[in-house]
């Protein structure tokens, strides 16, 4: 009877959670590429010994709720019930047909006990973890080859407890790359929503190699000095939608990637229909950026309805000699910009590589970049377009670009074609092809 109840309690809220943002689906959005759905089957945390007082260790109780979801294969699948609590407990895998639900007052929190951390093969499309050589720290909320997995709820908390793995990084003696709060890897119809994300060790969401991705109504909270703390990172991906979050971490609030050097170009996986809107917040970084981890290539992105504050740099596109593949197709409008350092770069000299055996030849493509309907205010540089002298930027369109500020610069560009329409302050001579102006005049 009381899970009936409870299963009951979970559906009304679901249906609450669709009733107060009936508002926000009148608006254009991508999510429909991976609807809420409900579970046949309701379990609770507390059916398998959790005990949430911030103190239990709680890493079995996960671990065997969710052997139970995987292994009895409930048509239609199975939600596991989260109450109200701190429910501490180690690393843990998802499985698939299962939702992860955070009732109001849950908060899942990571263990401080590194020990505790199993260690996972580098990224075929990396070499290496990312901050060291050799392996990496699995993510605290872990999936691999799955399908259909929910983590949603009442606005419930998945809390990383970075600040010990931060301060290992600060004194350099990380044996290991840092884990990720939630990553999936090579997985499908993944929803994530109504839920806060917060302290994470590294990067915050990583879905790499996945398909069908909806990040919605997410909250991800990082302090501005916590390192790498990237919000959410779709990484040689497909169709990946990332709508109404409000991000405020210690890197870059949304990154887009597709793998890293000589790595990145042998393994061959872009990232591509990615869909960025109505996302606010603010970093030490960027608010949006491109790269630099490219070498799959990128191609069709939509970023609109955006508003960055307090941030060193509004868009940040960047790739680097030996990163190889490309960076296309993109297009940028409707950003609100207030107190940042630089309003625009794109770049090709920016990012590290992952060892000496890079190819200086690979030389990445940029190519057919929209940017338009931009304000900034309080914007101590408009910005900077710097491209490869061996393979230049092109097809670059800047319209109705106006920032404000007190001006120490203006704009700097090289390696570069493409032209500006109503761009304040006056944009670079290179701007200026009669080409470009009319590629760029067809898309606004």
């Amino acid at each position: 009877m009381a899970i009936k109840i409870l299963a009951a309690l979970c559906l009304l809220s679901m249906l609450l959670l669709r009733c107060s943002s009936a508002e926000e689906e009148e608006a254009v959005t991508c999510s429909g590429i991976v609807p809420m759905r409900g579970r046949a089957e309701v379990i609770s945390i507390t059916d398998f010994g959790g005990v949430g007082d911030g103190l239990t260790l709680n890493t079995a109780a996960f671990q065997a709720a969710i052997f139970r979801i995987s292994h009895l294969r409930r048509r239609g699948g199975t939600l596991l019930y989260i109450p109200a609590g701190v429910w501490l407990t180690g690393s843990f895998d998802l499985t698939s047909h299962m939702t992860l639900y955070l009732a109001k007052g849950a908060v899942i929190k990571a263990t401080q006990d590194t020990t505790k951390w199993p260690l996972i093969d580098p990224l075929p499309s990396y070499g290496r973890g990312r901050e060291l050589p050799g392996q990496r720290y699995k993510s605290f909320i872990h999936g691999n080859g799955l399908h259909d997995v929910i983590i949603t709820g009442e606005n419930g908390t998945i809390d990383g407890q970075g600040d010990v793995w931060w301060n290992m990084w600060r004194q350099r003696i990380l044996p290991f790359t840092r884990p990720n709060l939630v990553e999936f890897m090579h997985s499908g119809n993944i929803l994530i929503s109504n839920t806060i994300f917060q302290n994470s060790p590294f990067w915050n969401i990583h879905p790499v190699y996945c398909s069908n991705v909806v990040v919605r109504n997410v909250t991800i909270l990082a302090p501005f000095d916590s390192p790498n703390t990237d919000g959410v990172d779709p990484d040689s991906s497909l169709n990946v939608c990332i709508e109404d979050c409000y991000i405020s971490t210690g890197d870059d609030l949304v990154a887009v990637k597709s793998g890293w050097d000589e790595y990145g170009i042998a393994y061959g996986r872009p990232s591509s229909g990615i869909t960025i809107r109505r996302v606010t917040g603010s970093s030490p970084f960027a608010g949006i950026a491109i790269g630099s981890e490219t070498s799959g290539g990128v191609d069709n992105v939509l970023v609109e309805n955006v508003n960055i504050y307090n941030t060193g740099i509004g868009i940040h596109i960047k790739t680097n000699i030996g990163r190889g593949g490309y960076i296309k197709n993109v297009s940028i409008s409707d950003v609100y910009l207030n107190k940042v350092r630089k309003g625009l770069r794109i770049a090709g000299d920016v990012g590290d590589h992952p060892d000496s055996k890079f190819n200086p030849n690979a030389l990445p493509v940029v190519d057919g970049l929209i940017i338009k309907n931009v304000r900034g205010e309080n914007v101590l540089q408009p910005g900077s377009i710097q491209g490869i002298k061996n393979s230049p930027f092109t097809r670059i369109c800047l319209s109705n670009v106006k920032l404000f500020g007190d001006w120490s610069q203006s704009w700097k560009c090289m390696d570069v074609s493409g032209a500006a329409l109503e761009v304040q302050p006056a944009p670079c001579q290179e701007l200026t092809s009669t080409f470009d102006v009319s590629f760029c005049a067809n898309a606004v």
